[in-house]
């Protein structure tokens, strides 16, 4: 019945629409999968033919509205025939740059440049079962945290590695702004139905900053039927945002019950551990020789992951044709003059000090076993304060509170550095804090 359907609709399109010997050639070559009340689907023989009609689709979804009295859109895929067919016209293989370049993928997120660690490992194992079965394993997969922690890596990551074993898949990487911009353009310029074939009909689409289409009537509506056209398909929508769904704020509720229908991953700042292993493959790729004890310097010294390759490449740039590799001595001149020297009270117990006074406890609870609230908060204030401040390692810390093993110092840095990050209140405190250690 379909081929019968097909054939009519073809002599149709040859005697009724413009003239077009090519598109017609081509769509002979095509056959019916599908039809159903509002759309048909078209096999197409290779990927080229496929990108040849998305850019008459216009034309050939008016031609179908035509014949079938009623609006009728047309869905290609490619997939051969089961009887023989001539060679086609059409045979245009995009390549894997091609195809990356097309989705708004950066060649420098993969999985295989991702350093990992316990604070970001969740999010990894996330991120590569989604690439293994889109749509099944978590949908929709959920990334928050600071700035520069990996959650714009790991998503693209996830992108590629679909193209790389699909490139039929439909993949896309958009910023919440640009859905933002392109949305009012095309209510602008008319063409929101051409918005909504690019955006509804993707197999993976990936949204970066989520948060900033909070607050936007218009924009809320078009991105939560986007998203349920795409996840009834069975596609995989992925999501990052600076916070988790319940904290952003303007959201719609029907928004946020869908973000939070998937897996939703924090992704903390990177330990020392993981700014080191950051460091040493951003190295690699750039084929810049480090020693490692100039590596853990630059670790201990600098939080920030974005800012690890800056100071690399500033250390580069100052040794180049100098010496064969960075040093400790280069490592050494380079922050003595760029970071700012310690003020006057910087012994531990001064930090001690300075925090159970702000929190209004006896400095002897700090050491004492106990998880109570009142207690837990301040001692993880001082070991952050410790890291942060004067470098310590996490042993030196847990030695230093009495602590069993070095893992509760890294889970407590963790916690407050997270919270100073989510939380500008919380910050100021911190912030009060150091302050009063430098007066």
């Amino acid at each position: 019945m379909l081929p019968s359907i097909w054939k009519a609709f073809l002599e149709y399109h040859e005697e009724h629409s413009q003239k077009n010997p090519i598109l017609l050639s081509l769509l002979k070559q095509t056959h019916l999968l599908e039809i159903t009340d509002t759309q048909v689907t078209i096999a197409c023989v290779n990927p080229g033919m496929s990108t040849f009609f998305e850019k008459r689709i216009e034309q050939i979804e008016l031609s179908l509205s035509a014949y079938f009295k009623k609006s009728m859109r047309p869905i290609f895929v490619v997939k051969s025939s089961e009887r023989k067919r001539e060679e086609p016209l059409l045979k245009y293989e995009p390549s894997l740059d091609d195809l990356f370049s097309r989705a708004g993928l950066l060649p420098k997120y993969r999985f295989d440049n991702f350093a990992v660690s316990s604070s970001n490992n969740v999010a990894f194992a996330a991120a590569q079962a989604v690439s293994q079965n889109p749509g099944d394993s978590y949908n929709p997969l959920f990334f928050y945290g600071g700035v520069g922690i990996g959650k714009t890596h790991l998503a693209q990551a996830v992108g590629r590695a679909i193209l790389e074993k699909s490139g039929e898949k439909r993949v896309y990487f958009c910023p919440g702004d640009r859905f933002t911009n392109e949305l009012i353009e095309s209510i602008q310029n008319k063409t929101t139905q051409k918005f909504r074939r690019k955006y509804r009909y993707l197999d993976i689409f990936i949204i970066d900053d989520v948060q900033f289409i909070a607050g936007k009537q218009t924009i809320q509506e078009e991105f939560f039927n986007t998203f349920n056209t795409v996840v009834s398909a069975g596609g995989q929508i992925i999501l990052t945002s600076d916070r988790p769904p319940h904290e952003i704020k303007n959201l719609e509720d029907r928004l946020r019950s869908r973000f939070s229908g998937g897996l939703i991953v924090d992704l903390q700042p990177p330990d020392f551990e993981l700014r080191a292993a950051i460091l040493l493959i951003k190295a690699k790729e750039k084929n810049i020789p480090i020693q490692m004890d100039a590596v853990k310097i630059i670790a201990e010294q600098i939080s920030d992951t974005r800012a690890l390759e800056g100071t690399l490449l500033s250390l580069y740039a100052k040794t180049v044709g100098k010496k064969e590799e960075i040093d400790l001595e280069d490592v050494d001149s380079y922050f003595k003059g760029s970071v700012e020297k310690k003020s006057i009270k910087t012994s531990p117990s001064d930090i001690i000090h300075a925090v159970c006074s702000y929190y209004n406890i006896k400095q002897t609870t700090i050491k004492n076993p106990g998880r109570s609230d009142v207690v837990a908060l301040p001692r993880q204030v001082i070991m952050y304060l410790l890291r942060k401040e004067l470098h310590m390692k996490f042993d030196e810390i847990a030695r230093l509170l009495k602590k069993k093993d070095h893992t509760t110092v890294m889970y407590g840095c963790n916690k407050i550095s997270s919270q100073c990050m989510k939380n500008p209140n919380f910050k100021e405190e911190i912030d009060r804090i150091i302050q009063s250690l430098k007066q």
